[in-house]
């Protein structure tokens, strides 16, 4: 029916090319911490960085695709590709991990040691530090803004952010200790934490690729049109919401008085419409349907011109999850 205005298409991709940009000049600082000291834990954290770059660039390209608008071959917009760019990039930092998992082996058999472990601490702490904070920005404007790819690059950025202080204590142990074998055993602990995080990652994205329930959403929803069944707005049922990209695409079954016009039940699907898009951040587009009363919630409708009351009006009923997404509205009559 109407949506709020979204964000700048053009502000999505040129936050994805910079950090793009960032991705390929900590990969070089990486891999020039690893040339210096030839530690398995710190080429753990260079080769997590090849996957930013290569994952960052998918990004990139996603959501300048995501950004386009709906036309007739995509109705419901373009923003689902994003979830394919979340799924890529898990799968990348899983094969990462294991790639990890297989040269720390080669390495503790082989009994290499770290050499240079000063300046290999420095660099990785400052890559570290860099991909900490650019991730977190990510993060937090991929969840103002509803884009799962920049959120899911984020995360990745926040994982390595991790990675990296998790090499740093290797390496420092190894200075400390003089045990060379503590070097392959952080990047084995790296790549197992990295397993997990691209597990999430994919499974996330399946998720919204399979319009899977999502729990906070409908709670969002909920708290916003609670307040507003009233005044005609008598129930609401079979609630759908889903995400495409930014865009949240909503729909629900309206409860009002069995002798309102046509007229009067669409203007007042209008209003709550609007009243309720004006409420929500971002970017959505909501349908509602309209359903006769059948005079079975009298006792929950306060519309004091109401000319085929049965009962008299007890209270509004406060709106759950559970009642909405119902399809039927005769499972919770009464």
């Amino acid at each position: 029916m109407t949506a709020v205005p979204k964000p700048e298409p053009r502000a999505h991709t040129a936050i994805a090319a910079a950090a793009v940009v960032v991705a390929v000049v900590l990969l070089g600082v990486k891999f020039w911490a690893y040339a210096l000291t030839g530690s398995q834990a710190i080429f753990s954290d260079a080769l997590e960085s090849i996957v930013n770059v290569v994952a960052g660039a998918f990004a990139f390209g996603v959501v300048a695709y995501a950004g386009r608008p709906a036309d007739r071959d995509h109705p419901f917009g373009h923003g689902k590709i994003e979830f394919f760019s979340a799924a890529f990039e898990g799968g990348l930092i899983f094969c990462a991990a294991v790639v990890i998992l297989w040269q720390a082996g080669e390495a503790l058999v082989a009994g290499a040691v770290p050499r240079q472990l000063d300046v290999g601490l420095l660099l990785t702490a400052f890559a570290g530090a860099a991909n900490g904070l650019l991730g977190a920005f990510l993060v937090r404007y991929g969840r103002r803004h509803r884009s799962a790819a920049l959120e899911a690059d984020g995360h990745h950025l926040l994982s390595d952010f991790w990675t990296s202080i998790g090499v740093v204590g290797g390496l420092l142990a190894v200075r400390l200790t003089g045990l060379g074998w503590l070097d392959p055993l952080a990047a084995a602990v790296v790549a197992l934490l990295l397993l997990g995080t691209g597990w999430r990652l994919v499974r996330r994205a399946i998720g919204g690729l399979l319009d899977e329930e999502d729990p906070v959403l409908l709670r969002e929803l909920v708290a916003v049109l609670g307040p507003r069944v009233r005044d005609g707005v008598i129930r609401l049922h079979h609630l759908r919401a889903i995400r495409s990209g930014h865009v949240r695409h909503i729909s629900a079954h309206l409860v009002v008085p069995e002798f309102w016009t046509v007229q009067q039940a669409h203007d007042a699907a209008e209003a709550l419409a609007a009243s309720v898009l004006a409420e929500l951040p971002g970017e959505a587009h909501i349908d509602f349907h309209t359903d006769p009363c059948e005079r079975a919630y009298c006792a929950m409708c306060d519309l004091e011109a109401c000319s085929v009351r049965q009962q008299p009006f007890t209270g509004v009923r406060p709106l759950t999850v559970d009642e909405v997404v119902l399809p039927d509205p005769a499972a919770h009559r009464g």
